[in-house]
């Protein structure tokens, strides 16, 4: 029998040889988003685990796999390489025509990018194909009623990501609503005035904060405003969530939210029940002193109506991570507006985060091969 002992600090994680490997899993899911010195271990672990997955025979046999961007980090590419052999499109980013005539003939995808992934890549796929991983936490691009259908093994990258974009939500917001964005406009085209009531913007302490889905991203975002000193934490979404009683923060109704906020964060996933919840309609609840921070989804806000309450004084400004479409166009009606601060979809971009992106995919797309449990499987 073979123990592996791993002792980090105070913690210590035991696998045992002969344990199912559901269980080891599931140990290391509950060590690596709290400690990342045990999660540096999970490559060398679950390589454990791929060994001895493999009969003799199989050893001998390296399963192929296509990776949809040759600039996915290294540290996820260097898990694939060690048990596969890679492929990647020639082209960055890829066209979607381009990754599929790669697809026949691969064990597994490391999906990469937000094209469209459904019924017609399985079909391609087929029957070599085992797994796929996407390398995000938004699915919004795939059929998962499809996959679900078929029973198909896919992998994605949640949790990871959440102290990344919560960082950009946060900066979205003091950026927004002390008017970076129109403070840069105004030195650029030399009209820095100064004075005792130019430029005011709107005060965070005190505020009260809404956030729109209250998910690990949503409750990521309203421990940072902890800091900040703001007056009340409300939320909205299907029910209440027990881990709000943490930070103190209370459910609402959607349209309470909208009129009681003074800083309104979207965090919702997008689906044909979000498509467009912020619109005409429900700008207009807002309060005019209001800021909004969209680091979800573009097209859960009606852009076309955002731009005139922008315009009007509907509400006081909007951060925004995400537009409609991406790439959005240089010529766009957001970009001229001196209240709106916008970033091209940047919420999980930083080095590390998208490193262990990578590893988490990498992980999963081995584990599909295998024909064994996935260490971030999609939950249908």
């Amino acid at each position: 029998m073979l123990n592996l002992k791993v002792n980090v600090t105070s913690n210590q994680l035991t696998i045992n040889r002969n344990q199912k490997w559901s269980i080891v899993l599931a140990k290391l899911k509950n060590n690596m988003f709290s400690n990342r010195p045990i999660r540096k271990l999970i490559p060398i672990l679950l390589t454990i685990q791929y060994s001895y997955t493999m009969s003799a025979t199989q050893q001998t046999w390296r399963p192929k796999v296509l990776v949809t961007n040759k600039e996915t980090p290294e540290k996820g590419l260097t898990i694939l390489r060690y048990k596969c052999d890679v492929i990647f499109p020639e082209n960055v980013p890829a066209t979607r025509d381009e990754i599929l005539k790669l697809i026949p003939g691969v064990d597994g995808i490391m999906w990469v990018g937000h094209y469209a992934l459904n019924g017609e890549v399985l079909d391609i796929g087929a029957p070599t194909l085992k797994a796929i991983s996407t390398m995000s936490a938004g699915m919004d691009y795939v059929d998962l009623e499809e996959f679900k259908r078929r029973n198909f093994p896919l992998g994605y990258t949640p949790t990871v990501l959440n102290d990344a974009v919560a960082d950009e939500a946060i900066g979205l917001m003091i950026a927004a609503g002390r008017r970076f964005h129109e403070g840069r406009l105004k030195i650029d085209n030399s009209q820095w005035q100064g004075g005792p009531q130019w430029m005011l913007g709107r005060d965070i302490k005190g505020s009260t904060v809404g956030i729109l889905g209250l998910g690990e991203i949503g409750l990521t975002i309203a421990k940072r405003l902890k800091g900040f000193e703001v007056g009340d934490i409300i939320y909205s979404g299907r029910k209440p969530k027990p881990e709000a009683d943490s930070i103190g923060a209370k459910f609402v109704s959607q349209t309470e939210l909208l009129k009681e906020s003074d800083y309104v964060f979207v965090c919702v996933p997008l689906n044909n029940g979000t498509r467009h919840m912020i619109n005409g309609t429900t700008l207009k609840l807002m309060k005019p002193t209001a800021v909004l921070v969209n680091i979800a989804r573009g097209e859960i806000i009606d852009q076309d109506a955002l731009v005139a309450a922008l315009k009007n004084g509907t509400i006081f400004a909007a951060g925004l991570d995400v537009t409609t479409p991406e790439p959005l166009p240089a010529d766009s009606e957001l970009l001229k507006l001196p209240n709106a601060v916008v970033v091209p979809h940047l919420g999980s971009a930083t080095q590390r985060t998208r490193e262990d992106m990578s590893v988490i995919a990498a992980h999963n797309v081995l584990a599909g091969i295998a024909g064994t449990p996935m260490l971030s499987p999609y939950p249908y």
